[in-house]
């Protein structure tokens, strides 16, 4: 099929699925024409001519990049391309647009609704469209989910892939934390933001961080499979919170097992993470690196923090009229990046989720591994009370800024459900292997998800 073939039929999708689901929220106007001069190419990679959609907290030359706010969206875009998505573009594959997110990625107030942004408004579900489709990656899961491409981009400060894959039944990959280059990301960590592949199976998303990092990544699954894999359960800490999660990926570890690996229950982290401490880091580094970003955009839109709190107090009715800022405000008043608060926090983090925790639990079992549910299933959307976010996994991994690769495990009543893979720092490849020939065996034992339902659940 030729590249403008491709492209007509994930337009014409987009056209048909997405007033349901608003999960792109600017279209590429260049993007046929895009796809019409690769036609004309020799082949620059496996994945040249596809079609690929990028978060709207990515800039992507000539369209706007907002993460979901009304303070940037009339701010002129970017002249450039961040470099991951020069990279896409370079392999051959087609920008098809930009993905709603949850606003500011979900790091604007502690009471935020997944997937809604004063931009691109509410991403939804599609295989239940009054459920929640994650946060902060919503549209590029949802749009994957929903068959508009296979190949999307996210980015994770601490669940934001993992969350979204999990919710809408697609593979989700949270890359080692620098392993893919972030500028031209409109940051909320640097030590913890990631993007990375949402896609639709695993061999696509060891395609898509190939083309993301430049270096040589497969999924291939051979004879022997997972001979000599160990798989570390952390069953104190990580199961235990839904039926509907666990009863898959009780039999994901049965899959498994039966594939080569090495199953040990029980592998639990040694150390309790501190979310103060999380939450503090994220706060001041997300003051700093904001105002850093916006000092690369053009025209008299805001440059700090500060400007963003006092946009969105001045539009409230289209800002706030389901949640605050509280987050935000929060950020204003944390500790500068050379305070002593900031460094010991930064340290404790950094030491209780990898010498004492991950990279622990890894050495003390000889493991390669570990593997636990990503979250129950989606909640059902709420614009009143908290979003039900107990049982996600995604926290270890982030505070150490280790990778961690999301695989559908099933549908539980009637919702997708996954579990998570996660490893030490660079361990993608033993990730994607593992992920792999899970899948493999899934597929021969229930077979792929279902095609989502595009209505509401209950």
């Amino acid at each position: 099929m030729s590249s403008a073939d491709r492209l007509q039929q994930a337009i014409d999708r987009t056209a048909d699925v997405n007033p349901q689901i608003a999960a792109v929220c600017t279209p590429s106007p260049d993007a046929l024409d895009d796809a019409r001069r690769r036609d004309t190419e020799e082949p620059r990679s496996a994945l040249h001519g596809i079609p690929v959609l990028v978060k709207d907290n990515i800039d992507t030359a000539g369209l706007p990049t907002t993460a979901g706010s009304l303070a940037l969206a009339d701010v002129p875009p970017p002249s450039r391309d961040a470099t991951l998505v020069r990279r896409l573009r370079d392999a051959g594959m087609v920008l098809l647009g930009k993905t709603n997110l949850s606003e500011w990625a979900n790091f604007r107030d502690g009471n935020s609704v997944s997937g809604w942004s004063a931009y691109g408004g509410l991403t939804r579900n599609p295989y239940a469209l009054n459920r929640s489709a994650g946060g902060s990656s919503s549209g590029s899961g949802a749009a994957v989910a929903a068959g508009i491409t296979p190949f999307a981009i996210g980015s994770e400060t601490d669940g934001s892939i993992t969350c979204p894959a999990a919710f809408n039944g697609c593979v989700g990959l949270k890359p080692t934390v620098g392993l893919v280059p972030r500028d031209g990301i409109i940051p909320i960590s640097h030590s913890q933001d990631s993007p990375g592949p949402l896609t639709a199976t695993v061999a696509q998303s060891a395609a898509l961080l190939a083309v993301l990092t430049g270096q040589a990544y497969d999924a291939a699954v051979g004879q022997e499979r997972l001979r000599g894999v160990r798989i570390g359960v952390p069953r104190k800490t990580f199961w235990g919170y839904s039926d509907h999660a666990d009863g898959p990926a009780e039999r994901a570890l049965q899959l498994l097992s039966e594939a080569g690996a090495t199953i040990v229950d029980n592998a639990d982290l040694p150390a309790e993470l501190g979310w103060q401490d999380e939450l503090l880091v994220m706060l001041a580094e997300f003051r700093a690196g904001l105002a850093d970003y916006l000092r690369t955009r053009s025209g008299d839109g805001p440059r700090t923090l500060a400007d963003i709190v006092q946009f969105n107090k001045a539009h409230a009715a289209e800002e706030l009229p389901h949640f605050g800022q509280s987050l935000l405000e929060e950020a204003l008043v944390a500790p500068d990046l050379n305070d002593r608060r900031y460094l010991d926090a930064l340290e404790r983090c950094r030491a209780q989720s990898r010498g004492g925790g991950i990279d622990a639990v890894l050495r003390e079992h000889d493991l390669t591994a570990l593997v636990s549910p990503a979250c129950p299933p989606a909640f059902l959307i709420d614009h009143v009370n908290p979003e039900h976010t107990a049982g996600a996994c995604s926290t270890p991994a982030a505070q150490a800024g280790y990778p961690l690769l999301t695989v559908p495990s099933g549908v539980a009543a009637g919702l997708p459900v996954a579990v998570t893979f996660w490893g030490t720092a660079h361990s993608e490849q033993s990730l994607l292997r593992i992920a792999a020939a899970y899948e493999a065996a899934r597929d021969g034992d229930t077979g792929p998800l279902p095609a989502p339902a595009f209505v509401p659940f209950v």
